[in-house]
């Protein structure tokens, strides 16, 4: 079956998944929950060619998924962020990451990967993920991320092998079940 005849179906969950359930397409999600919006940081920190992240952006755009914002008129550069229907993918990002931290080797060096810190109260999330009071769902807009020290050295080692041109790193530093 094909990823369109999915998208034609009556089930959400294939419909939902012929949108957004490539590795890629959430990863540029991850990233726009971290404040990345411009093309060459979702670049770097994605490993996607420009290829494909030019493809996936057009389709997440033209799927209301998020929004193009021009930040520079000559040349024209847009930056990307999220629109309610990609807000609303939030939740699914929390789940993967508290699934990840349980099953994938969480905190291998004494540190989250990222923190997040409600802005509103100060206090930090855990892996249950509710807005300490309540009332509202879930969006990265509400949390400040506080990126632990070894996946700051891996964002910033990804940054960095992207403006020399270089190939990205292909070992993780993580053990492997």
């Amino acid at each position: 079956m094909s990823w369109d005849e999915v998208s034609d179906s009556v089930c959400p969950i294939a419909r939902s998944l012929a949108l957004v359930g490539d590795r890629w397409t959430m990863l540029i999600l991850r990233e726009l929950g971290m404040g990345s919006h411009r093309f060459d940081a979702l670049q770097a920190q994605t490993g996607m060619s420009s290829h494909l992240l030019t493809l996936r952006l057009k389709r997440l755009e033209s799927d209301g998924v998020i929004e193009r914002r021009q930040y520079s008129e000559r040349p024209p550069r847009y930056e990307y962020h999220k629109t309610q229907k990609g807000r609303e993918l939030d939740p699914v990002l929390m789940m993967l990451r508290t699934w990840g931290r349980k099953w994938e080797h969480d905190c291998p060096h004494g540190e989250p990967a990222v923190k997040l810190v409600h802005k509103a109260s100060g206090i930090e999330l855990d892996d249950l993920w509710q807005i300490p009071g309540g009332g509202r769902d879930f969006t990265f807009d509400d949390v400040e991320p506080t990126i632990g020290k070894t996946y700051a050295a891996e964002r910033e080692q990804r940054s960095a092998a992207f403006r020399e041109g270089a190939p990205k790193p292909k070992k993780s530093p993580l053990p492997r079940k």
